[in-house]
């Protein structure tokens, strides 16, 4: 199969230096790179800035900014079977960006935020054949919000991720499907959970 997989976060500019995001290590994302490419898939990496030597045999396409990465992966999607989404695409980019660094001053600033493009529903209305697999990070209400972004997403498979596994080597995440809906808890390194969730993906493909 050929996979696409999104890793780390994004960067939204509102001056030439500073930036909003989010703390994305990018390590599932690359583990899942890493352990599709062990199974023998053909994977294209698309991700934002992390300190992570890249997987081999993977083609890595870096980005930096949300529209960066959708552009990235609409022309990546073109020829794949799958796609994996794991990247923390930011939510809102300043609306505008300055052509130089903001001078620090004793009064506030204001910021208009403006919505980013969302990539995994993008990619959805897409589809067609493809398998869409995407994350969701929930802090509250986790099960009704994950079950929602699935069905606006169009995905096949939502994995449902929590703040705490944030920038660490191992996690806990749990998976649903319209068909099957909830499974139990998955606990391990994101390395042995990368592992699996491909071969889960290859079972699907498969069906």
């Amino acid at each position: 199969m050929n996979f696409l997989v999104t890793a780390g976060p994004t960067r939204e500019y509102f001056d030439t230096v500073r930036f909003i995001s989010n703390p994305s290590s990018g390590k599932m994302g690359y583990a899942i790179a890493r352990a599709a490419a062990y199974r023998g898939h053909k994977v294209t990496l698309v991700t934002g800035p992390v300190s992570i030597k890249p997987p081999k045999k993977v083609t890595v396409v870096p980005v930096v900014t949300a529209a960066e990465m959708a552009r990235a992966c609409k022309r990546a999607f073109v020829y794949a079977d799958v796609a994996v989404m794991t990247a923390a695409v930011c939510d809102y980019r300043p609306k505008k960006r300055l052509r130089q660094k903001l001078e620090k001053q004793a009064r506030g600033k204001r910021v208009e935020l403006e919505p980013t493009e969302d990539i995994a529903t993008s990619l959805g209305k897409r589809k067609r054949d493809r398998i869409l697999v995407a994350f969701a990070m929930e802090d509250h209400d986790p099960y009704a919000r994950a079950e929602r972004k699935l069905k606006k997403k169009n995905c096949d498979l939502m994995v449902l991720n929590g703040p705490a596994n944030v920038g660490w080597d191992e996690a806990v995440v749990e998976l649903y499907t319209p068909k099957e809906g909830w499974g139990k808890p998955m606990r391990g390194t994101k390395a042995a959970l990368a592992r699996r969730l491909v071969k889960i993906i290859e079972s699907m493909w498969a069906s």
